[in-house]
């Protein structure tokens, strides 16, 4: 999985970093910051929720073709 994040969509809610805190961040003004652009197994579910409760859409996951 390969995560996008696009600060020029963000508003700045933190669901992303309440949801996923070791994949996201947010920086000085509270726009997300990604830390981890390919998460492992483990954060998974997280990145997925944070995906889907992202109000903006800036947050995208890109699964890689079989």
């Amino acid at each position: 999985m390969r995560l996008r994040a696009d600060r020029d969509i963000c508003i700045g809610s933190g669901n992303c970093v309440l949801t996923a805190p070791e994949v996201f961040d947010q920086d000085d003004e509270g726009f997300v910051e990604l830390l981890e652009p390919d998460p492992i197994p483990a954060h998974e579910q997280g990145v997925r929720n944070a995906v889907v409760r992202c109000p903006s859409g800036a947050i995208s996951l890109s699964e890689p073709r079989e």
